[in-house]
């Protein structure tokens, strides 16, 4: 029986936590960020949780389901 593999982009994206959430990074933070108002750079720098309509999905990339 082959392994089933974990995908490339999701694994280098994703990251699960100890309770089973997955968190991700922020996307819009990488440049042009002069017009960015600093609200908006603070609350980009928190971690992403991926929602409930996503989840299972995010796991079978990671090949955790």
């Amino acid at each position: 029986m082959p392994k089933v593999k974990t995908n490339s982009s999701a694994k280098k994206r994703f990251k699960v936590t100890g309770t089973g959430e997955i968190t991700f990074q922020k996307a819009f933070k990488r440049h042009i960020l002069t017009k960015k108002s600093n609200k908006r750079k603070r609350a980009l720098r928190q971690k992403g949780l991926v929602g409930s309509a996503n989840k299972d999905f995010v796991y079978r990339l990671l090949g955790m389901k």
